[in-house]
C-alpha cells in the first residue's frame, strides 16, 4: 500500500502559486484534497473538509481508540513548491536505485504517505492501548500557512468535536532523515517599495528613477544582512538570524523611466525573537541612511520560530521509538520553518519528524529514499501505539 500510495500522491499536482498570478489544474491543493478525502471516506473514519480559500481546502480525519488517554496529531501539508526548472517529469513517479523521484516525493508527500499508511493501519487493526489520532492535511504550508492557522484557531477548550479539541502532542512531517527536530527558525516576509516619477527614457533627467533608488536600498540591505547575524546571540541549534532579498520587480517598459520598484524581504527569526518587531528594526536602521522615502508594507508572512523549551520529553519518547525501528537518532535544529511553531504556539508540544533529507526538497530532481519512507511509516505507527 505504501509505495503505490506515494506514487498516487506524487501524480496529483498540488503546486503552491507562491503569490504569483498563475492558474490551471496544476496549481492549488483541491485535487489532492479530493483524493485524501476519498482515502478517509473509504476507511470509514470521521473526517471533515473545509475550504480555507478558493481551491484551497484543509482535510482532517480522526481515529478514536477506546480508553485512550491522549490524542496525537499527525500533520502533513498538501502543497508542494512549483515545478519550474525541474529536470525530471514532476508528476510521473519513477522508482530507480532505491529512490522514488517526483515533485513532493521528499517534501512532503513521502511523509504524508507514511502518515496515511500508519493511520490506516491503526483504523484497520484497532490495537489496544493506542492513542487517539488526529490526522491533519493542511493547505498552503509553503507560502502563508493559512491552513494550519485555521486548524489551530478552531481549537476550543472542552469541545466534544475532536476537530475542535486541542491535541496533546503533535508530530509534523518534514524531511529530517528520521532525526527529531526540536527547534527551527521562523520567517517574516514583507515588501519594500521605492517611488519615482515616470518620464520618457529619451530624457531621463526629467523623471526620478525608482529602480536607481532601490539600488541604493539594496546596497544598504546587503550590509545589514551581515549586521543582523549578530544582533542576537546565535541559537545553539539553529544558528544566527538572517536577512535576504529574494525578489525584485519594477517599471513598466524599457523606454519609460520607472516610477516604482518593489523588493521582497525574507527575515529569518530565532526562538524568542519577536517576528513582528524585525520590520521596524530594519526600518530604524535603513531610513537614516537614505535621502528619500521608502514604503514598507505590512508583512504577508509572520511565521514563528520553534523553541526547544517544551518539547524535550516528546522528542525523547519519539526517539526511543525510532531507535527500535531504525537505530539511534538525535535531536536537532534546522534553519527552515514548519507547521510545528504554529502548533506549539497554541500550547501543543510539537516535534518535526519524517523521511528524507531537506537537501532533496524543492530540487530539480527531487527524490526520496524508499528505505527511509518505510522506516518512518513504522515509527509513526509505533508512536501512536503508546
Amino acid at each position: 500500500m505504501l509505495l503505490p500510495l506515494l506514487q498516487k500522491l506524487i501524480s496529483i499536482p498540488s503546486q503552491n502559486p507562491m503569490g504569483r498570478d498563475v492558474t490551471g489544474p496544476d496549481f492549488l491543493e483541491g485535487r489532492l484534497a479530493d483524493y485524501v478525502e476519498s482515502f478517509f471516506r473509504d476507511l470509514g473514519v470521521r473526517y471533515e473538509r473545509t475550504e480555507i480559500a478558493p481551491g484551497r481546502p484543509n482535510v482532517v480525519a480522526y481515529f478514536k481508540s477506546p480508553g485512550a488517554q491522549r490524542t496525537v496529531m499527525l500533520d502533513a501539508h498538501l502543497d508542494t513548491v512549483p515545478v519550474d526548472g525541474m529536470t525530471i517529469p514532476p508528476y510521473t513517479p519513477t522508482i530507480e536505485g532505491g529512490k522514488i523521484y517526483g515533485r513532493g516525493s521528499c517534501d512532503i508527500k513521502g511523509g504524508m504517505a507514511a502518515m496515511l499508511t500508519a493511520f490506516a493501519r491503526l483504523v484497520k487493526e484497532k490495537p489496544g492501548g493506542a492513542a487517539n489520532v488526529l490526522m491533519t492535511c493542511a493547505c498552503d504550508e509553503e507560502h502563508t500557512q493559512i491552513g494550519i492557522e485555521a486548524f489551530c484557531e478552531a481549537w476550543t477548550a472542552g469541545s466534544d468535536n475532536p476537530f475542535r479539541r486541542r491535541p496533546d502532542v503533535a508530530l509534523i512531517a518534514e524531511p529530517t532523515n528520521l532525526d527529531a527536530v526540536v527547534a527551527h527558525r521562523g520567517a517574516t516576509r514583507w515588501r519594500i517599495i521605492t517611488r519615482g516619477r515616470a518620464c520618457h527614457s529619451s530624457e531621463p533627467r526629467n523623471g526620478t528613477n525608482a529602480i536607481y533608488r532601490m539600488a541604493r536600498v539594496l546596497t544598504e540591505l546587503e550590509q545589514f544582512a551581515e549586521i543582523v547575524r549578530g544582533i542576537n546571540p546565535p541559537h545553539r541549534l539553529v544558528g544566527p538570524a538572517t536577512l535576504s532579498v529574494g525578489r525584485i520587480t519594477g517599471g513598466q517598459s524599457v523606454n519609460v523611466v520607472p516610477d516604482f520598484c518593489v523588493i521582497e524581504i525574507d527575515r529569518r527569526v530565532l526562538p524568542g525573537e519577536d517576528p513582528t518587531s524585525v520590520i521596524e528594526q530594519l526600518g530604524a536602521w535603513l531610513r537614516p541612511r537614505l535621502d528619500f522615502e521608502i514604503e514598507m508594507e505590512p508583512p504577508y508572512i509572520v511565521s514563528r520560530a520553534l523553541g526547544d523549551d517544551a518539547n524535550g520529553p516528546l522528542a525523547d519518547e519519539l526517539l526511543s521509538v525510532v531507535e527500535g525501528v531504525a537505530g539511534p537518532h538525535k535531536k536537532i535544529g534546522v534553519p527552515y520553518g514548519t507547521h510545528a511553531s504554529t502548533i506549539a504556539s497554541y500550547g501543543v508540544p510539537s516535534v518535526v519528524f519524517g523521511p528524507g533529507s531537506i537537501l532533496q526538497a524543492h530540487t530539480k530532481d527531487e527524490w526520496l529514499e524508499i528505505d527511509e519512507l518505510e522506516l518512518a511509516t513504522e515509527a509513526y505507527y509505533r508512536f501512536c501505539l503508546r
